[in-house]
Formats: structure tokens, C-alpha cells, sequence
């Protein structure tokens, strides 16, 4: 089952609910029981005394240490991976862990819990590469265990996996944050980066005590990103909504016989005239922010220093002050917030991938876990949204705390398109790339699709999983270097 939480679900509580052979915590007592709040012997699951352990997942180790130490304070049998490796041998605990627990040594799972199963950080990049909450699932399955892949932002492919289980609308708003869009199409240019009320939030933080801002960009950019110098609507495509790229004669990416600058698609490979949809004009200019200059700006407008927080953390990192900037790297190297702000958003919503709006929409439900949502009464931070496309479904949905409006747009695409998890892809690179390629196409069915190259790389397309398989295991591989990716997750 895949079960939709908001970002602030406590950990503790999905923690037991796993330690009690995945029972999560009950709706209120105005609500009907839902079948997976459930204790698993009123499901017909197998006694509790069952030999076998109970397999947790979380996205990271910081996680994973607080996880296993509540677990002990409830005096319950843990197994904290990696370093409890013999102990989860043995079984008859909680093993709990991140993308490698996926193969502890248990001999039988009892039960499975995959926590934010949406986490960029459950995929193996080098190869093999290798999606933990799909190897736990399959574990799960082989020794007839319950599995629960919890999330507050289900991706497509999470929905394709399981039955989605929700709770009721208030309580799942109780745990999203209130999410100010700011619309900067029409502000004056002569702003700079900070809006106004950008502007009033960094006063609030610096009037009273132990508030802190977060100011997330993106350092080194996705993409280029276009926008019209005339009106400042962003240059998107209009088949699925993708960035659009400049592409010069001359240009690597540019075909052999282009004679005129056009705009491309790196999604779906649309090319189009130079001409902004909103206005009609031909002038684009090119938008990129960095967190230096953010830090050295708002240094200047709040009188006070900024910590920088990107990259990998260092020993010589000390407790950040009241005012904080950095990539996404920051809403996990910081403990608490009282208001994160997203100064460039559109370069996470339109990053040249497929899971951009989905990986968008996951690093708001880290921020509103950051700011503390809660229910009424209690008191809440606030997530503030600077961006060129205020009725974006990735906007829309967290400012709705209704992940549903972008994964039933993303679907809709997806289908339509026949991307995945509506079709098996491979991405192939490496030396032998174009070897390899070229004796796919020669053996594939009609079926099947080989493109490329694109930056070096061919893409292989087929319907199915099977089929694609069946396809890369018949082709003999060429000599030389040579990586195949099922479903990568930059595409």
C-alpha cells in the first residue's frame, strides 16, 4: 500500500506503527478506521511471534540514528544499520536503515516500511544501479509481508506500485505548512532578488529571538532558464510543459541543417520559433541565480552575517545564525526554521528532467518538515515561493496541501507520451554506447525505439519492462566501456 502523509507526520509514530507490524497511528476518533491503521492480526496478517524481523527505510543516516534511539527508549529490539549488521542476522527486531538496509541480512521480513519513499536518495546511481523501496517491496512480496511505502508527495511511479491510502483533508492540512506564492512577473526588475515580502520576513526573523530564515537557491543551475525580456513569462513547452532550450546553427545539440536559432525540448524533443506564447515577442533573456551572490546581497540588506550551507558539511561548520542561504543541501544540514524561502523556484520547475515537478514538489515537503506544520494553535513556520509561474500544478498542490493536483497532471502526461511508468527506458553511455546502440536497433521489434545520441548518450524505448529486458539481454555488448541505466532518474 502507499500511504499519504503530510510532511509532518511525526517519525516516532510511523515508527511504531512499524514496530506494531505496520499499524500507523489512528485518524482521529471522528474518523473511521482506515484498513492500514489497522492492527495486522484484525487483517488476517501472520501472530507477531512470527520469526523475522520488521524492515524500516528512511532517506538518511541523521534519520535513521533518531529513529533507532526512540526505538530504544520504548525498550524494543533495533538493529541500526550498517554497524548492527550481525544483530540483524539474527532477526526478531526492527531493522532499521537507509538505501543499503534494503539488503539486511534478515532471514525472513515480516513486515516493510519505507519512509518518504518519494526520496531522490533511495536510488543507486553507480552501477548497478538499483531503487531500494522497489527491492524492499520485491522482499516483501517473496515472504508474504505487508508493505507500506509512505510519502507525503507519492510520485507516478509509487502510485503504479500499490493501493493509495489517505487520511482525512484536515488532518492531511494539519501537516502541510501555509505556502506564500509570490508572483514576480510583474514586480520591477530594479528589485533585484528579494521581493517584499521576502523583504518583511527577514525583518520579522531579525526582530525577536531565535527565528531563523532559510534562503534555498540553486548554486551551479539546472538549466538556462529563458524568459521574455518584454513580459518575463518563462519559455516552456507547450506539448509538456518542459524548459526550452536556445539552439543556435552550430550548436552541438543543433541538427546538421538548422539555419535559424529555435527552441528546444529536452523532455520530448519539440523545437519551435523564438517567440514568447504570452506576448508574442522575440527577445529572451537568460535567468541565473547563485548562492554567493544571494549571501553577499542579503548581507547587505539585513545588516547582519549569512551562513552559506552547500555542498558536503565540514568539521569546521558551526550552528547557523538567524539567517541562512544555500542549495537544497540546506534543508538538511539545518534543524529548524521559521520561514524557508524558495528565491528561484522556477529553475526546480522546469529542470530539463522527467521527475522535475515531482523532485520540485518533494523539496517543498522538506521545507513545511522544517518549518514545523502542525495543527491550528500550534505554531507554524512558513514557506514562501518566489516564482514566474504562480498556477504551476507543483505550486498549486503545496499551497493546497493536495499532492493529488500534480500526480494527476503528471499521469495525464506521462500516458499520454508514453514515458515511464507508462513505458521502459534505458539510457545507454559510455564508449561502447554507440556499438551497443546501433545492435539494439538492428535486433529490436517495431515496438522498440533507439535515438540518440544526446550529450553522448542513446536512449532505448520499448513498452514494457520485459520487452526492453528480454532486448538488452539477446544484443551481445561491444568491447569497451559501456553503462545502461533502466529508468534513470536524470532523464
Amino acid at each position: 500500500a502507499v500511504v499519504r502523509l503530510g510532511p509532518a507526520a511525526p517519525l516516532g509514530a510511523l515508527l511504531a506503527a512499524a514496530a506494531a507490524r505496520l499499524s500507523p497511528p489512528a485518524p482521529p476518533a471522528a474518523e473511521s478506521r482506515p484498513p492500514w491503521s489497522r492492527p495486522a492480526a484484525d487483517r488476517g496478517g501472520p501472530p507477531a511471534g512470527e520469526a523475522g524481523g520488521v524492515l524500516v527505510l528512511v532517506p538518511d543516516q541523521r534519520r535513521a540514528v533518531q529513529g533507532a534511539a526512540w526505538l530504544q527508549r520504548r525498550h524494543l529490539p533495533v538493529a541500526l544499520l550498517p554497524d548492527d549488521w550481525a544483530l540483524a542476522r539474527a532477526g526478531g527486531c526492527v531493522v532499521i536503515g537507509t538505501r543499503s538496509a534494503a539488503w539486511a541480512p534478515l532471514p525472513k521480513v515480516s513486515a516493510v516500511m519505507v519512509i518518504d519513499a518519494h526520496d531522490e536518495a533511495y536510488r543507486q546511481q553507480q552501477a548497478p544501479t538499483w531503487v531500494a523501496w522497489v527491492v524492499a517491496a520485491e522482499r516483501a512480496r517473496r515472504d508474504g509481508a505487508p508493505c507500506v511505502l509512505v510519502s507525503p508527495c507519492p510520485t507516478v511511479e509509487l502510485l503504479q506500485a500499490g493501493r493509495l491510502l489517505t487520511v482525512s483533508r484536515p488532518r492531511e492540512r494539519w501537516d502541510w505548512p501555509p505556502v506564500e506564492v509570490v508572483d514576480r512577473r510583474a514586480e520591477d526588475p530594479r528589485r533585484g532578488l528579494f521581493s517584499a515580502p521576502l523583504v518583511d520576513r527577514l525583518r520579522w526573523v531579525l526582530a525577536g529571538p531565535d527565528r531563523r530564515l532559510v534562503c534555498v537557491v540553486n548554486r551551479t543551475g539546472r538549466i538556462r532558464l529563458l524568459a521574455c525580456h518584454a513580459c518575463g513569462e518563462l519559455a516552456r513547452c507547450p506539448r509538456c510543459t518542459g524548459p526550452l532550450e536556445l539552439v543556435q546553427p552550430g550548436d552541438r545539440r543543433a541538427p546538421a541543417d538548422l539555419q535559424i536559432p529555435v527552441l528546444t525540448c529536452r523532455r520530448c524533443d519539440l523545437s519551435r520559433p523564438v517567440v514568447c506564447d504570452r506576448c508574442g515577442a522575440t527577445r529572451l533573456r537568460a535567468l541565473r541565480l547563485g548562492v554567493q551572490r544571494v549571501a553577499e546581497e542579503l548581507t547587505a540588506l539585513a545588516g547582519v552575517p549569512v551562513d552559506e550551507r552547500w555542498g558536503p558539511p565540514t568539521a569546521a561548520e558551526t550552528a547557523p545564525g538567524p539567517v541562512v542561504v544555500g542549495t537544497e543541501a540546506a534543508l538538511h544540514r539545518v534543524e529548524h526554521a521559521d520561514v524557508v524561502a524558495f528565491l528561484d523556484f522556477d529553475s526546480e520547475l522546469l529542470a530539463p528532467r522527467l521527475r522535475a515537478g515531482e523532485e520540485a514538489l518533494a523539496l517543498l515537503a522538506r521545507a513545511g518538515r522544517l518549518v514545523g506544520a502542525g495543527p491550528p494553535g500550534r505554531r507554524r513556520g512558513h514557506v514562501l515561493v518566489q516564482t514566474r509561474q504562480p498556477d504551476h500544478d507543483v505550486v498549486q498542490a503545496a499551497a493546497s496541501a493536495d499532492p493529488a493536483r500534480l500526480t494527476t497532471a503528471e499521469t495525464l502526461i506521462r500516458r499520454g507520451l508514453a514515458l515511464p511508468p507508462f513505458s521502459a527506458v534505458a539510457e545507454l553511455s559510455g564508449a561502447g554506447a554507440a556499438d551497443y546502440a546501433a545492435a539494439l536497433a538492428a535486433a529490436a521489434s517495431p515496438s522498440v525505439a533507439v535515438s540518440g545520441p544526446v550529450d553522448g548518450r542513446f536512449s532505448v524505448r520499448a513498452p514494457d519492462h520485459p520487452t526492453l529486458c528480454d532486448l538488452l539481454a539477446t544484443v551481445t555488448r561491444p568491447a569497451g566501456r559501456l553503462r545502461v541505466e533502466v529508468d534513470p532518474l536524470g532523464r
